[in-house]
């Protein structure tokens, strides 16, 4: 058999004309191909973090814990909206009835004294449309949020929204009931957009606009149908606040920007974190003491 020269193959793929083939954009170093829960964690990343975040968090990112937060209070919410749809069943599904109103989770004005109240009306809902738009919106963000920073800071944020809602809503629209996880679903919202808009050049990646004008348009809908109940619905029954969108917006535009702003780095030492826990607890303070000896409801 004749002797055949055989060329020794490069360790690294080379052009000759333009030197080093670059690697195809979903490989890595030794043209290992990305999975799809890589290529998952690097779009969540582009989509959360500010550009000088995100290779810490692509180093630590996994799947465990999962988002079990924003699952869980989603399914809970769903679950009580089918309790009341079937098996205390209203006149049509987009309507408020006499199951909801006497609900013990609803808050109402004249049950004030309820103090769980507060906080429980986020798992009552108006309608398949109302139920439906919370909870594409906190999935859509709450998910990808809880795998960046993890079930703490997202309920943090979500439940100082849910709060911030009904105490607000007692203070500025006394007279008025109160139903739906608006409050928390707008200070996921806030506190996303506040850290993007800062952000911008950085978080907005391709068909990022895209992203947020389907966001804003199911955001406008919710607000829409939250006036339209508050103020044109000529249903009989008491009539259904507005005030938890714009309060829970706050939250998350205060709180939630400074959670989510955050990553990597430590809050206790973060003066924007003292400042807004103190202004929470101010209005706080000051939503108790008006409901227990101002409030005219």
């Amino acid at each position: 058999m004749e002797d055949m020269d055989i060329e020794e193959q490069d360790p690294f793929p080379v052009d000759r004309d333009a030197g080093q083939v670059k690697a195809a954009p979903d490989q890595t170093d030794g043209n290992r191909k990305l999975g799809c829960c890589e290529r998952f964690q690097r779009s969540v990343s582009k989509w959360m973090l500010p550009e000088d975040s995100r290779n810490t968090y692509l180093e630590r990112a996994n799947c465990c814990p999962p988002p079990i937060f924003i699952i869980l209070i989603s399914v809970a919410e769903l679950a009580v909206f089918i309790y009341y749809a079937v098996w205390k069943p209203q006149k049509q599904w987009v309507t408020l009835d006499e199951g909801i109103w006497k609900s013990p989770l609803t808050y109402k004005p004249e049950s004030r004294q309820e103090a769980w109240r507060f906080v429980s009306y986020m798992f009552v809902h108006a309608g398949v449309e109302h139920i439906l738009g919370n909870l594409v919106m906190q999935l859509l963000l709450g998910i990808p949020l809880e795998l960046v920073h993890k079930g703490f800071e997202v309920g943090m944020v979500y439940m100082a929204g849910v709060l911030a809602g009904s105490l607000a809503s007692s203070i500025f629209d006394p007279y008025s009931a109160l139903v739906g996880a608006s409050g928390g679903v707008y200070a996921l919202i806030g506190g996303f957009f506040m850290n993007a808009v800062v952000n911008f050049r950085e978080m907005i990646p391709l068909l990022g606009v895209f992203r947020i004008v389907v966001i804003v348009a199911i955001v406008g809908t919710d607000f829409g149908f939250a006036i339209y109940r508050r103020f044109l619905s000529h249903e009989d029954g008491l009539k259904v606040s507005f005030v938890a969108h714009i309060a829970g917006g706050v939250a998350g535009m205060t709180i939630g920007y400074v959670f989510f702003s955050c990553y990597n780095k430590k809050l206790l030492k973060d003066p924007r974190f003292w400042l807004c826990i103190v202004g929470y607890i101010v209005f706080l303070l000051f939503a108790v003491l008006f409901n227990i000896f101002l409030s005219p409801a």
